[in-house]
């Protein structure tokens, strides 16, 4: 059966390179890119729709227009920015879910990737190698919604049967989109400005770990994860990536082995910095290596190399 596949928030720094992998994969015919904001290039044969996640009529109809068998949601209003706008990042993260959710079911759709994050762990979560299963009291208004969302993927999927997937993604870094207001920003924008000026003022501590991951490995979780049977699956909440950790000062230090004059400073009394205290600095991710035979490809030293050479070619 032929797959039609259908991304929403489609213009976002994951979504931007989801698309392009899915659409060497299925054809270009067959994903459907989707945002409130029209994108910046579309090529020849691709299909995009302006769609807003929290018009259910508009949504029905988008669906009614393409029968997808997939759907990526990926519209959200991340951790910094929710901070900024608690009550939109509520209705954004939450009711845009449940529109998707309930249109799923409504109309049969086959399989439902949604994205959660690391910020669903909270100041009790255990730090280091943070399981799968733990405490979980997450202090942000982004990832109270995620946490929230993953309660319901999992009702849907007992209550309904509906096959939804998903995945708790750590930072993100990329070359080709900036990211869009979130806790760990730096780690793009540092690769930027040293390209660009040749320094970078970090607004977390030098010694703040969080885990990490290339765009590279991202993709290609999010693909191999909706490909895996679904009776291998045994996480209908969202599944642990580890990724890898790393802090301001070692990123700083790998950058400095390719930029010899790069220079790092720190801004004190961000209000990420709270943020990042919260989230863990290391994660166990098991049950997506059992699973679905997950394993990381870039580590920090071939991720730089590559962001900046990728940067100097490109940017």
């Amino acid at each position: 059966m032929k797959e039609t596949i259908i991304i929403l928030g489609a213009n976002g720094q994951i979504g931007t390179e989801l698309a392009v992998a899915l659409r060497k994969k299925f054809g270009s015919q067959q994903v459907i890119t989707s945002d409130i904001r029209e994108p910046q290039t579309l090529g020849e044969n691709e299909i995009f729709e302006s769609a807003n996640v929290l018009d259910k009529e508009g949504l029905q109809s988008l669906f009614l227009k393409y029968k997808p068998t997939q759907i990526y949601l990926l519209a959200a209003m991340l951790s910094a920015t929710g901070e900024q706008y608690p009550q939109k990042a509520w209705d954004l993260n939450m009711n845009g879910l449940l529109n998707i959710l309930d249109l799923a079911v409504e109309l049969g759709i086959k399989k439902i990737f949604w994205p959660s994050s690391i910020a669903v762990f909270g100041p009790h979560s255990p730090k280091k190698d943070t399981p799968q299963y733990c405490v979980m009291d997450p202090n942000s208004i982004y990832g109270i919604s995620k946490l929230a969302g993953e309660r319901l993927s999992e009702y849907y999927h007992n209550k309904h049967g509906l096959d939804i997937r998903s995945i708790r993604y750590p930072g993100i870094i990329s070359w080709k989109t900036q990211p869009g207001g979130g806790t760990t920003d730096y780690a793009v924008h540092i690769f930027f400005e040293a390209l660009r000026t040749g320094k970078y003022e970090c607004f977390l501590s030098e010694d703040t770990a969080l885990p990490m991951m290339y765009m590279e490995d991202a993709v290609r979780a999010t693909i191999q994860l909706m490909d895996a049977p679904a009776e291998n699956l045994t996480i209908r909440s969202s599944y642990n990536l580890a990724g890898v950790s790393f802090t301001p000062r070692e990123i700083a230090e790998e950058i400095k082995k390719i930029l010899p004059n790069f220079e790092m400073s720190y801004k004190e009394g961000d209000p990420r910095q709270a943020i990042a205290n919260s989230w863990p600095q290391s994660i166990e991710d098991d049950y997506a290596r059992k699973d679905w035979n997950w394993e990381l490809e870039f580590d920090l030293a071939s991720m730089a190399k590559d962001m900046i050479d990728n940067l100097k070619t490109n940017g």
